[in-house]
């Protein structure tokens, strides 16, 4: 994975945008693969509709049956392994460090001084793998991190992580 070119540095002591340690959780790569296959699904399910409710069999559905096999099949196979790779985070005594995405790939710091609010949410699908999100509110235009999908376990330790480094913190998060 390349690394990033660019830095924030604004001076001595701000911390560098570099590659976090830590990946996300392993059981993502199912979290990720049935969200997928939910959408493979429900395409799948309207091209039947289509082919149920249609006066003969419309000439393209053969082709879009076979071009969804081959799209589903590659994106269950690619996407939960790529974005295993490229989802990490990190956390230290200055910044909070995340890299997202998997076509479209964000890298983000946040000084710990600049840090609002932290949140953990589950939806059903994480409480089912035993999942969380941890969402990072700053004082930034550019919006919250989000570092998921995190062990339950995990989520837990990093907001109270967060919850005794924040105070330590000079500065007001504005």
């Amino acid at each position: 994975m390349p690394e990033p070119t660019t830095s924030t540095t604004a001076g001595p002591g701000t911390p560098r945008l570099r590659a976090p340690a830590n990946r996300v959780s392993r059981r993502a790569l199912g979290y990720w693969a049935l969200g997928a296959a939910m959408f493979w699904a429900l395409v799948t399910i309207v091209q039947v509709v289509i082919l149920l409710t249609a006066d003969g069999t419309p000439a393209a559905l053969p082709y879009t049956f076979a071009a969804t096999a081959v799209l589903a099949t590659a994106h269950l196979l690619v996407m939960p392994r790529w974005r295993y790779a490229v989802h990490r985070w990190e956390v230290t005594e200055d910044a909070v460090f995340t890299r997202t995405g998997w076509v479209r790939q964000q890298w983000r710091i946040a000084p710990i001084s600049r840090l609002q609010t932290v949140d953990v949410s589950r939806d059903p699908f994480q409480q089912l793998f035993g999942l969380a999100k941890v969402t990072i509110t700053t004082a930034s235009a550019a919006g919250p991190l989000h570092i998921h999908p995190l062990d339950r376990e995990v989520a837990q330790e990093l907001i109270d992580q967060l919850a005794r480094t924040t105070p330590a913190q000079l500065g007001d998060a504005t």
